[in-house]
């Protein structure tokens, strides 16, 4: 019985094993059809699209060196900024070279170039020390460091940097001249990704050094010659400063901006615009480089060959702006022959297009004293960072505040008298000019006619010996209209850089009028031309702009299609009426060409101009102490020729032009001199 009982239960134990393994070859079945299938899916279906991930993962796509920048023109097609091929020696390591053979090749390569090695620092020269002497540099660790590193208590990053750290300095002060030199190589091979292609010598490589390298290629293991590239510049320093630098082969990306750069995809040693116009049009003007996939042991398949940057197209006429700047160098120099000029050495010039915004030619230039001999100096970046007070030449705007506010009417006289103010002095024009109308008041720069207009505003008719109200709202008025011209805020020029001049949070009731004269704020040049910009062409502020298209790239001496043109950017209207504003033009018109005028004489007759003068109290610091402790004059223009139909706007600022405080009654005419040439030019290249 036992027996029978004991043989079926092995029999149901039989039968379930037998379930378990058949349904385990069930799964394993189901598991290799899967695996079958998937695999034919990849082989038959899918064979390409994993062929090209296979590629993408097997090999490492490179670029070749920064190709050629675009070329910069002027407005007339003529090139002011193009490139020209360099000498240029480079090292590109090959996968095998071993550190102990990069060492071997420094020595080998560095007595035929010509290396500056007091550039060498002390971390390249420890650097070097432990390339040359791996095994005299591992003793340097201690057995506990070391098990400390093998237990993976220490990162390898922190045993180098201990290597480093623990190097002798007196190994490193025995080294020889021929060890610095090495070493300096060594430094300039391992800079930057391992595929780079390292700039070793570009730019004034001699014929011999040139010709050692090309020669012997071969045989050292990595170093090679090429044709580069460099920025020219065919008229020399006219506009060169406003052209902007390109960062060079051996430095590329400029430091603080890596994290930018690198965001749009360029490499470290990418060659850049980093000032002025060079840096604004980096989009257009950097060159596409050849793309390169790495195969087998660092060979080099080129996928797509680089290309010329863009080029762009400016508004500046180069040939009127050698004129301006030539003018100005010659007004500048004799100036400083003058009387009372001791505090004054610079002025600046600025004519742009009054219907577009484009500028035709800025400059700015500063006399230098050289062992008693005055040479002139670019002085160009002030014309956007160094504002001046401005004087009368904000009257119109002030005019403007008034006839909107009701203030003063059209054609309205007001007596031109001394005004006195309680606890202050007397303030009057320039000359007491009696009962005068608002032209009259433009015309011979009336500073009584804008007090009262701002009294008004603030809330009382003037009285002598009057208190001056004291109101927000007429500083705000005031200085919202000045503010609509771009007197005070960014003009928004296509430039890197741009200051907004001073403005004051003192709004005492006494300096409104200071205020509503040109006296109480500061503006820069290109603020000014701004404003006399908007006031020629109706009412419209436009953005001042140097760029007037972007055009493709050739592979000859021809321009390109234009790809890109700047369009006139109307920044906004001016609040007032169409015959406010042209009665400010009259004014403006009368200050040129009527014969009492203070703009007389600033153009020609035949010109027709309109425009104003601007005579203005400054204040300097003669000692370097940083205390202002001198009174200078500063003078001003800003005018447009011709007035019905305006060509061109000319703003001209001369700082500290005169030096009232001596015993010589003489005031320099130098921003008169100097507008008046300058306009004269500009009619001998675009003729009325």
């Amino acid at each position: 019985m036992k027996k029978r009982i004991h043989k079926k239960r092995r029999q149901r134990q039989e039968v379930k094993e037998k379930r378990r393994f058949a349904i385990f070859m069930v799964i394993i079945i189901l598991l290799f059809s899967t695996i079958m299938i998937q695999l034919c899916n990849t082989m038959l279906f899918h064979k390409k699209e994993y062929q090209k991930n296979l590629k993408e993962l097997t090999y490492t796509k490179v670029e070749g060196p920064s190709s050629p920048r675009g070329r910069i023109y002027d407005r007339n097609g003529n090139i002011i900024v193009d490139n020209k091929a360099i000498k240029t020696i480079y090292y590109k390591k090959d996968k095998k070279t071993t550190v102990a053979e990069e060492v071997e090749l420094a020595y080998l390569v560095s007595p035929h170039l010509n290396l500056d090695s007091t550039k060498l620092q002390d971390r390249n020269k420890r650097e070097f020390y432990l390339a040359r002497f791996p095994k005299k540099v591992k003793k340097l660790i201690t057995k506990k460091e070391w098990e400390k590193y093998y237990a993976r208590e220490l990162s390898n990053s922190d045993i180098e940097k201990m290597k480093i750290e623990r190097i002798p300095v007196s190994e490193l002060d025995s080294f020889t001249d021929s060890d610095n030199k090495a070493a300096y190589l060594y430094y300039l091979m391992n800079k930057g990704y391992t595929y780079d292609e390292k700039v070793i010598r570009t730019g004034d490589v001699t014929e011999e050094e040139y010709a050692y390298v090309a020669e012997n290629n071969q045989s050292l293991g990595g170093f090679n010659v090429k044709l580069d590239w460099e920025r020219v510049y065919p008229y020399g320093d006219t506009f060169r400063t406003f052209l902007g630098n390109v960062s060079s082969a051996s430095s590329g990306i400029p430091l603080e901006e890596k994290e930018h750069y690198l965001s749009l995809g360029y490499s470290l040693n990418d060659r850049v615009g980093i000032s002025y116009l060079e840096k604004q049009y980096e989009e257009y003007l950097h060159g596409s480089k050849d793309l390169y996939q790495v195969v087998n042991r660092h060979e080099l398949k080129l996928l797509k060959e680089g290309k010329r940057g863009n080029d762009i197209v400016l508004s500046i006429d180069i040939k009127l702006q050698q004129e301006v700047e030539r003018i100005l160098g010659e007004e500048i120099i004799k100036t400083k022959g003058e009387a009372n000029t001791n505090y004054y050495d610079h002025s600046f010039v600025i004519l742009q297009e009054p219907t577009t915004g484009e500028i035709l030619a800025m400059a700015g230039k500063q006399a230098v004293n050289i062992n008693g001999t005055y040479e002139i100096r670019d002085y160009s970046p002030s014309l956007l960072t160094s504002p001046m007070t401005p004087g009368s030449v904000v009257k119109g705007a002030s005019m403007l505040v008034g006839y909107n506010e009701g203030s003063i009417k059209i054609g309205e006289y007001m007596l031109d008298e001394c005004i006195k103010i309680a606890g202050a002095p007397e303030k009057c024009s320039s000359q007491t000019l009696g009962r005068i109308d608002d032209i009259t008041a433009l015309a011979k720069s009336s500073n009584v006619y804008q007090f009262k207009s701002a009294m008004r505003i603030a809330g009382r008719e003037y009285s002598r010996g009057m208190r001056m109200p004291f109101n927000q709202d007429a500083f705000d008025k005031y200085r919202n209209m000045y503010h609509s011209f771009g007197l005070g805020v960014k003009t928004e020029i296509d430039l890197p850089v741009e200051s907004l001049g001073y403005t004051s949070k003192d709004t005492q009731a006494g300096n409104l009028l200071d205020f509503v004269m040109g006296q109480y704020e500061t503006y820069t040049p290109v603020q000014l031309s701004q404003y006399i910009t908007t006031i020629a062409n109706g009412g419209s502020r436009l953005q001042p702009h140097l760029l007037k298209e972007v055009r493709k790239s050739t592979d000859d001496a021809s321009m390109g299609e234009v790809i890109y043109s700047f369009k006139t950017n109307v920044l906004n209207k001016i609040d007032t009426k169409e015959e406010y504003l042209n009665r400010v033009k009259e004014g403006f018109h009368a200050v040129v060409m009527r014969g009492d005028g203070y703009g007389r004489g600033y153009m020609e007759d035949y010109f027709d101009g309109s425009g104003k003068t601007g005579t203005s109290q400054s204040f300097i610091d003669t000692d370097g102490d940083l205390i202002i402790d001198t009174e200078t004059i500063s003078t001003a223009f800003i005018g447009y020729a011709p007035t019905a139909s305006p060509k061109m706007t000319i703003t001209v600022t001369s700082p500290n032009s005169s030096n009232p405080n001596t015993g010589v009654d003489y005031a320099s005419l130098v921003t008169m001199r100097i507008t008046k040439a300058v306009t004269s030019k500009f009619f001998e290249f675009y003729p009325l």
